[in-house]
């Protein structure tokens, strides 16, 4: 098979090539696949055009959480706690401050400023789960866009407390939170405020 042939073959459906290989629209002359010109072509568009796209796949990916954050945004990551009797969870100790999910629970554990927190991960407004908004470290609520502080305290939005805190503890290496022990700061400001453990 020649060099001429394989271009051919090779060729999109619907297309013809030319003899030094570009893919042209069928019947459409060489000099209209040199110059750019393809009048018959449906995915014609301008710069303009073009950019826009892109900034439309880029705004996409920004708001599904798909393109990097700044060096500074604190981390993020899924965690699974192991059972440590009774209605308690025991998770390991962060070594660094960041946020740990641990979904199949609804726990938080978050280490921020030398402090560690165990957080309900249902918004105090309407239980809707919090998410971690590492741009701007902060929770989220994807409902009504309640704000919150990496340590829980209520920033902005329709919520009216701060994110409820479990009880915890910590022993050696490993933080023991209290699932049967919530702290809700409007009901319990003290039980809620002493709900932390230094890292």
């Amino acid at each position: 098979m020649t060099s001429d042939n394989i271009s051919r073959a090779l060729a999109a459906p619907g297309r013809a090539a030319t003899p030094d290989g570009a893919a042209t629209h069928e019947g459409a002359a060489a000099s209209d696949a040199s110059s750019g010109d393809c009048g018959g072509c449906a995915l014609r568009t301008n710069r303009r055009g073009f950019i826009g796209g892109v900034a439309a796949a880029l705004a996409i990916l920004v708001v599904d959480g798909l393109l990097p954050r700044d060096a500074e945004a604190l981390p993020a990551a899924l965690v699974q706690g192991g059972a440590a009797g009774g209605h308690e969870m025991a998770y390991p100790v962060p070594a660094a401050d960041g946020v740990q999910i641990d979904k199949g629970e609804g726990v938080i554990i978050a280490r921020h400023a030398g402090m560690i927190y165990a957080f309900n991960l249902s918004c105090p407004h309407q239980n809707t789960a919090l998410r971690w908004n590492e741009g701007s470290n902060q929770f989220q609520c994807p409902r009504h866009k309640s704000k919150y502080q990496p340590d829980g305290v209520f920033i902005s939005g329709r919520a009216t407390r701060a994110m409820d805190r479990f009880a915890l503890r910590r022993e050696g290496d490993r933080l023991v939170v209290d699932l049967d022990k919530l702290y809700e700061q409007d009901s319990d400001a003290a039980g809620w405020g002493a709900a932390k453990v230094a890292a």
